[in-house]
C-alpha cells in the first residue's frame, strides 16, 4: 500500500486526496482500489500506460512478497 501510495503522490497534483481502500478476495488476493482527486484521474487514466505500469510495478513487488495483487484505479 504504501508504495502504491508513493507512486501516486509522485503523478498527481493533489496528492493530498489519494485514497487507497484494500479488499481481500476469498481466493488470497489483494485489490487495492486507487482513489485519486477527479482533476488527476487523467493523468493516470484507468487503462493506459501510467495505469499499466504502476500495475505491473505492484505486482513484481507484490510477486516477490509471494503475494497476489489488484490494483483497480477508481
Amino acid at each position: 500500500e504504501a508504495l502504491l501510495k508513493a507512486i501516486a503522490s509522485g503523478l498527481v497534483e493533489k496528492a493530498e486526496e489519494i485514497v487507497i481502500t484494500t479488499e481481500e478476495q476469498e481466493n488470497g488476493t489483494t485489490v487495492y482500489h486507487l482513489h485519486v482527486a477527479e482533476d488527476d484521474r487523467a493523468v493516470i487514466g484507468k487503462q493506459g500506460r501510467i495505469a499499466k505500469a504502476i500495475r505491473v510495478v505492484m505486482r513484481a513487488a507484490a510477486t516477490r512478497n509471494e503475494q497476489k495483487i489488484v490494483v483497480e484505479i477508481d
